[in-house]
This record gives C-alpha cells, sequence and structure tokens, in this order.
C-alpha cells in the first residue's frame, strides 16, 4: 500500500478509471458482438452505426486508440457488407 497522500490520491484516482474504461468496453463489446451476431440484413445499419458510436466515445475517452477504432471499424463494416 501507498504511504504517500499523492500515491494514495494516485491510487484512488487509478480505480475510479479503470472503473469507468470497463464501463465503456463492456458496452463497446456488447455493441460488436450484437452486430457480428446478426443475421437480419436490415437491422445491420442501426447496428452498425451503434457500434460506430461506442468505439468514437471510448477513443474520447482513452479507453481504444484512434487507430485501433479505425481498425476494427474497418473490418466490422467488411463484415456487414
Amino acid at each position: 500500500m501507498p504511504t504517500l497522500v499523492s500515491s494514495k490520491k494516485r491510487l484512488r484516482q487509478e480505480s475510479v478509471r479503470q472503473r469507468r474504461s470497463a464501463t465503456v468496453k463492456s458496452a463497446l463489446r456488447t455493441a460488436i458482438k450484437r452486430l457480428r451476431e446478426n443475421t437480419d440484413a436490415k437491422a445491420a445499419p442501426e447496428l452498425l452505426g451503434q457500434a460506430y458510436s461506442k468505439l468514437d466515445k471510448a477513443v474520447k475517452r482513452n479507453v481504444v486508440h484512434r487507430r485501433t477504432a479505425a481498425r476494427i471499424k474497418s473490418r466490422l463494416t467488411r463484415q456487414a457488407g
């Protein structure tokens, strides 16, 4: 356990950020899974848009690197199309 005040604060901050990132990652994985498991061609564009939105939010919150998100978007678009 940390002894310095700044180290204790850092530990608290990391804990909060870790929980926040886990929530964002979970929502992202769910959106991607729904898109990949989709069999209805009419629902694909809507699910693709939702997955894009989740990816963009994850990038904005520094949970996923922007180039990783671009790669995932590309692969999802090819798969959905």
